[in-house]
């Protein structure tokens, strides 16, 4: 049994801690050593480097036009830190009761400029010392003198030390809460309690990456790293400290996924012959030819299944890339094998039209198809889970009632082959691990299932890498030939009456139409139209003569289905809804989309919303209805200071290539708004930006799958120390013993 390292020494005991800071430190999740020394800067302040306020003035004046280059488009947008000394503090009394606290500042160019605080708490009237030096951090503006202002902004200290450290090097900026500063864990606290710790405890930090590999990418030491990140003697030895970081994030999650993968890879599944007669027999019949991407995934998934190992793959399409045949071909191929096939879909619609298109196309084939959904009465359900259990239904559809527990307990199956789950990212870990749990259980012998998981929002080829390094990947990124794409407009509300009489004209001609709206209904603190509102308008102003559903998050789960379910019945002409269609409704006569203030809306969820229409062969439109200024700055050059929502809708409008949208909506909100952080798995790299470290990921995710590969149970003596952190840290869910 190893002994506790040094590091997880409670950070109270560490001198200048106490009780009292110790919980104000816990409020950030400082409560060891080891978790004060990863409690790296958010940014740094050198003396060469920094901003004057004459740079931060100059800037601010600039029309919007010749903000071009980014240092000065960030000064613009975003806070920036600054080292200055306070001049003069004045106090004024204002009308109502107010209280205006001014201090005039003045940094080392000679360039004054002003603090602001309203209502000033007792707090700044105390801390603002006249002749001190202070690193004032906050959103810079111009006030009617023109000079450089900060209201409330952050404000400390800087002792004889600390300018001791800004002369010679770089001065580290921690986040430091109110919390945080109201029990006296300051900015210069918070650097005197780091410099403790790395003078008593860095011996113990333990290097995990291999030598090799530091030696092969010249990356510092782990104690190096930290030395640097937190006290850095230059920008080139911050650069390296950090790419280390960097890396070993990364190459420790990929390593998880390595091991995770090899676990898969060892287990034992049914050997499905590539030669399926009910594909082929499909095949034939089909009155178009398969894309050569649909070619392709096909081969990668038949020759997977054929391995003998456990399938785990992922296809990614675009919406109407045709995922759902080349499901089908895997799924024929099982059924072939005599193994039943399980289909997981999120929605009951979803279910409901995959039930029907399995039928169309599989019909003659001699396949029972089952629905396993969960509004169905205790005796459908009793019925058709023994047809399950039985093996008499082949292919299994159905929702989240798959792996649900019932009053009678989980669903039985019979040898299961082949696990298909669409829409896979509204499926969590747990869930699709039960659903393999179960078809595990299906066989006597307990052969493992293949697993094919499919994903219609398209994933940076640099998130596909790094959440799913434990799949392999086939793409589709061709689409079907006679699929027209759908043509996007970007309008101003006031040309509103023209897309009202496109839907009206598609309607006469027997089409569709969704109008979607961000809201449920009018809210006094956001104004934008309510999609309960605008309906009673629509069917009142508009669409007095046309049939109009309305679907929405708040209606019962039950009501949402009917509707969505009578629309693509086309018992309905326009459906006015939320996002709540997103995904999970396939209506191939609707070709109109138009979404009322579409710059609210994320380009991902954009991208989703305009295709559910352009699923037929007739020619669809998507309207994008915005504030006229906005549409206004689409119709412009695009510049680097616009709105980000007239740079979301410009891409709408140019591309309908999903994966091209994906790259662009990362760039702009980052990977954790892409993919939604808690639904999608994502870690949360402290170091790495998953958008501009593609190569330090490439490099970092081949270091760990190569050393899995070569060592498994990682017992060579370069891997001793990983090890060790692999059994500390993973062992409770990736044994390597």
């Amino acid at each position: 049994m190893t002994s506790p390292s040094p590091l997880s020494t409670p950070v109270q005991y560490l001198k200048g801690v106490g009780p009292r800071r110790a919980e104000a430190l816990a409020h950030v999740g400082i409560e060891t050593v080891e978790d004060l020394l990863a409690y790296t800067p958010r940014a740094y302040i050198e003396r060469r480097a920094q901003r004057s306020l004459r740079a931060i003035a100059r800037t601010l004046r600039l029309p919007d036009i010749f903000a071009s280059d980014r240092e000065s488009v960030s000064v613009l947008r975003s806070e920036v830190s600054i080292v200055a000394t306070v001049e003069r503090v004045t106090l004024k009394q204002l009308r109502n009761n107010r209280a205006l606290l001014q201090a005039r500042i003045r940094d080392d160019e000679g360039t004054a400029g002003e603090l602001l605080f309203w209502n000033a708490h007792e707090y700044y009237r105390r801390v603002l010392v006249e002749g001190k030096q202070y690193v004032v951090t906050g959103v810079p503006e111009l006030n009617r003198l023109g000079l450089v202002a900060f209201t409330h902004p952050q404000l400390e200290p800087i002792d004889e030390e600390e300018r001791s450290m800004l002369q010679q090097g770089i001065l580290p900026l921690y986040r430091i809460t109110d919390t945080m500063r109201s029990r006296g864990v300051t900015l210069a606290a918070m650097r005197r309690l780091m410099r403790t710790a790395l003078d008593l405890y860095s011996s113990a930090l333990v290097e995990i990456l291999p030598d090799s590999i530091l030696q092969r990418y010249r990356l510092p030491s782990r104690r190096t790293a930290l030395e640097h990140l937190h006290f850095p003697p230059s920008e080139e030895q911050l650069a390296q400290a950090r790419e280390r970081m960097k890396f070993e994030e990364v190459f420790l999650f990929e390593l998880q996924l390595a091991l995770h993968r090899r676990r898969m890879d060892s287990g034992v599944a049914p050997r499905i012959s590539p030669r399926s007669s009910r594909w082929e027999r499909l095949r034939g019949q089909l009155p178009f030819v398969l894309t050569a991407a649909q070619e392709r995934a096909i081969a990668e998934i038949l020759a997977d299944m054929f391995s003998g190992r456990p399938m785990n793959r992922l296809l990614q399409g675009d919406v109407g890339a045709g995922k759902t045949l080349v499901a089908l071909a895997a799924i024929l191929s099982v059924v072939d094998a005599g193994y039943q096939a399980l289909l997981a879909v999120p929605t009951e619609v979803l279910a409901e039209q995959h039930w029907h298109t399995l039928h169309r196309l599989a019909s003659g084939l001699d396949v029972r198809i089952a629905k396993l959904v969960g509004s169905l009465t205790a005796a459908e359900r009793r019925a058709i889970g023994d047809e399950i259990a039985s093996g008499s239904a082949h292919i299994v559809v159905g929702t989240h009632a798959l792996f649900a527990e019932s009053a009678h307990g989980a669903q039985q199956y019979c040898r299961v082959g082949l696990v298909v789950i669409d829409e896979q990212h509204r499926f969590g870990v747990v869930q699709r691990a039960t659903l393999r749990e179960l078809a595990i259980a299906s066989h006597p012998d307990r052969l493992q299932p293949h697993m094919l998981v499919m994903s219609a929002t398209p994933i940076p080829r640099t998130l596909t890498m790094t959440l799913y390094g434990d799949l392999d990947a086939s793409v589709l990124d061709q689409m079907p030939a006679g699929r027209q794409p759908v043509r996007t407009r970007v309008i101003a509300r006031d040309q509103l009456a023209s897309a009202y009489d496109h839907i009206r004209a598609e309607v006469r001609a027997g089409r569709q139409a969704f109008i979607v709206y961000p809201l449920v209904e009018e809210s006094d603190r956001v104004q934008l139209r309510a999609a309960t509102t605008e309906f009673e308008r629509l069917a009142r102003e508009h669409f007095s003569t046309e049939r109009l559903a309305l679907i929405h998050g708040q209606m019962s789960w039950n009501d949402k289905e009917r509707a969505m379910a009578s629309f693509a019945r086309g018992e309905f002409d326009i459906l006015v809804a939320t996002t709540v269609i997103e995904v999970g409704i396939d209506v191939p006569n609707a070709t109109v989309m138009l979404i009322e203030h579409a710059e609210r809306f994320g380009l991902a969820q954009l991208h989703q919303l305009r295709g559910r229409v352009g699923r037929g062969t007739a020619p669809a439109t998507c309207y994008l209805v915005t504030e006229p200024h906005i549409a206004a700055r689409v119709r412009s050059t695009p510049s680097d200071d616009e709105p980000p929502a007239a740079t979301r809708l410009r891409t709408m409008e140019q591309t309908t290539d999903g994966f091209l949208i994906a790259e662009a909506d990362m760039r702009l909100r980052g990977p954790g708004d892409v993919l939604g952080t808690r639904q999608a798995g994502m870690p949360e790299f402290r170091y790495t930006d998953l958008v501009r470290d593609s190569d330090t990921i490439a490099r970092a995710r081949s270091e760990a799958f190569g050393i899995v590969e070569r060592d498994p149970h990682l017992r060579q003596p370069e891997h001793a120390q990983l090890r060790q952190y692999v059994l500390d840290r993973m062992a409770s869910h990736i044994p390597i013993a």
